[in-house]
């Protein structure tokens, strides 16, 4: 590699050296403009600038839910219209399907992606434990802007700006890693009346105890696995 070529890499992508965090000029720059509008936001809503966060989506609806800690719960915070994704309802299982996932994901620092060609992007995760375990194929399935994908779940610019954002400050003020919770719809009785059909049906009430328990105790379930399931500990 060039010295030319190593030299434009990092002036593009690097990691701020105080937190470790993947970071590029763009990222920054981004911070600097939104994070007092945020922080302030927070504040009215009598949030702590460094508290934890949540991520959940739902497909059919088109939205992205920023929920934040506060005490032993999470509350909601704003939410963002997811602007593409392609494949309609049901997860995603080969590379190439066209589809984009449905599932429980956790988001650690490394999986930030501040010099995308899709402007900021946050990759999800997939395939998760029980997506390899069942064989499915695929990777660097993202969060990002651009209002443009095939697989991942597009953003408009200014909607995954203030997303990066919110994460970045989560990772910065300690936070090890983010649920991502991806669900193909709200689960509630009518929309399963609705999809009764559907040939994903059974993967979907695998998913729906953990859907229930967030309603119920605004606590992230843990998933796990169990005959190739989800699985969730009441």
């Amino acid at each position: 590699m060039s010295k030319l070529i190593f030299g434009l890499l990092v002036a593009v992508f690097l990691f701020n050296s105080k937190n470790n965090l993947p970071d590029s000029k763009l990222a920054k720059d981004v911070r600097l403009k939104l994070w007092p509008k945020l922080n302030s936001e927070l504040a009215d809503k009598g949030f702590k600038a460094n508290a934890p966060i949540y991520v959940r989506m739902f497909k059919e609806e088109g939205d992205l839910e920023i929920w934040v800690k506060s005490g032993r719960q999470y509350q909601f915070f704003k939410s963002y219209n997811i602007c593409y994704f392609s494949g309609g309802l049901g997860t995603k299982t080969s590379s190439g399907d066209g589809k984009s996932p449905e599932g429980f994901y956790t988001v650690t620092p490394r999986q930030l992606n501040p010099a995308s060609t899709y402007h900021l992007a946050i990759n999800i995760g997939y395939p998760n434990k029980l997506e390899q375990l069942r064989g499915y194929t695929g990777d660097q399935i993202m969060v990002h802007g651009n209002c443009a994908s095939i697989g991942c779940y597009a953003m408009t610019d200014p909607g995954i700006e203030e997303i990066y954002t919110l994460v970045y400050k989560a990772f910065e003020s300690g936070q090890q890693q983010i649920r991502f919770d991806i669900f193909p719809f709200r689960m509630d009785r009518d929309h399963f009346k609705k999809y009764a059909a559907s040939s994903y049906l059974p993967f979907w009430k695998s998913m729906k105890p953990g859907f229930d328990l967030f309603e119920k105790n605004h606590i992230p379930a843990v998933a796990g696995i169990k005959d190739q399931a989800y699985f969730f500990q009441y």
